[in-house]
């Protein structure tokens, strides 16, 4: 038996907060005026990593999201989500940035809604708009604005397969990203599967895990993806009101286990490959990028649905 995951496969969790809250074809499986919630909670630490101009840097965080899902119609169901996200950066002698740390706390509060309909038994169409605020410590957060919408449409193949394309447009705090993606459930055997890990948003594409199945209250995993991330920057910081970025490509193994049926929880080991820090006036000129090596990193996340 598969592990009892929380029913909402494209999310608008933070992905980095490593939060996955699916939405498959529901419009077609819950009862006409049900309702189903959830919440997680996440740690992350990233170790310490070298800079390639000198220095190393690390960071940990924290998040936590709730959703709500309810089924309206046979063929349609609405949803909500809220969501923080929290990190804490530590520089050591950043030879590119000066020695100083460019950004030291990032906050990212985010608020987003779902719809889902499915126009025939085989289709399911998707549309998921959010707002978030990105600042350090100290910024500006009228500035710190972000806004966009995830789209997809899933066709259903088989009982065990659906594929479909999405796109993620998001405006971010000084330029407006694209991330198309490839959406699939692909139920391989009663073991194996092939599915999508991670939010599609404003952070990035959906990437995809190849799951296995160990018994009933056991399941691993990995994959990877793409994220990139922006926020603004402290007024009073090396650049006043500027914009930091970091983007990475995440590979990752997880383990994850039933608490119960309604809990489980996570355990992600992770590398965060071609890995840059960037940082932005306020004029969003770019003032100083800087690429870092293979950054291992660990999270766990517990979840529960209600």
């Amino acid at each position: 038996m598969p592990l009892r995951k929380p029913p909402t496969s494209f999310n608008g969790a933070l992905i980095l907060s490593l939060m996955a809250l699916s939405v498959p074809a529901l419009a077609q499986d819950l009862p006409v005026g049900s309702t189903v919630t959830g919440t997680s909670l996440t740690g992350i630490a990233q170790f310490d990593t070298n800079l390639d101009s000198g220095g190393r840097f690390r960071w940990s965080g924290a998040g936590a999201q709730a959703s709500l899902l309810h089924q309206f119609a046979t063929n349609a169901a609405v949803g909500f989500q809220v969501g923080y996200d929290y990190q804490s950066y530590h520089f050591d002698s950043p030879t590119a940035f000066g020695g100083m740390s460019p950004w030291r706390n990032v906050q990212q509060p985010e608020i987003g809604a779902t719809f889902i309909f499915a126009p025939s038994e085989d289709w399911t169409i998707m549309v998921s708009p959010s707002v978030s605020w990105a600042y350090e410590s100290g910024a500006s957060t009228g500035d710190a604005l972000q806004y966009g919408a995830v789209v997809a449409a899933t066709k259903d193949f088989s009982p065990t397969l659906s594929i479909g394309l999405g796109a993620a447009v998001f405006r971010q705090i000084d330029e407006t990203q694209a991330f198309p993606f490839l959406a699939v459930d692909w139920q391989i055997d009663k073991n194996w599967k092939l599915s999508n890990p991670f939010a599609a948003g404003p952070t990035g594409p959906a990437g995809l895990e190849l799951s296995y199945t160990i018994n009933e209250q056991w399941e691993t995993g990995f994959g990877g993806s793409y994220r990139s991330y922006s926020f603004r920057l402290d007024r009073e910081g090396p650049v006043p009101d500027g914009i930091g970025e970091q983007r990475f490509i995440p590979v990752f193994v997880r383990l994850s286990r039933n608490l119960g049926p309604r809990a489980q929880i996570d355990l992600w080991a992770a590398g965060l490959a071609n890995g840059r820090l960037n940082v932005k006036n306020r004029n969003a000129e770019d003032v100083v990028a800087e690429d870092y090596s293979f950054a291992p990193t660990l999270a766990v996340t517990l979840r529960y649905r209600f």
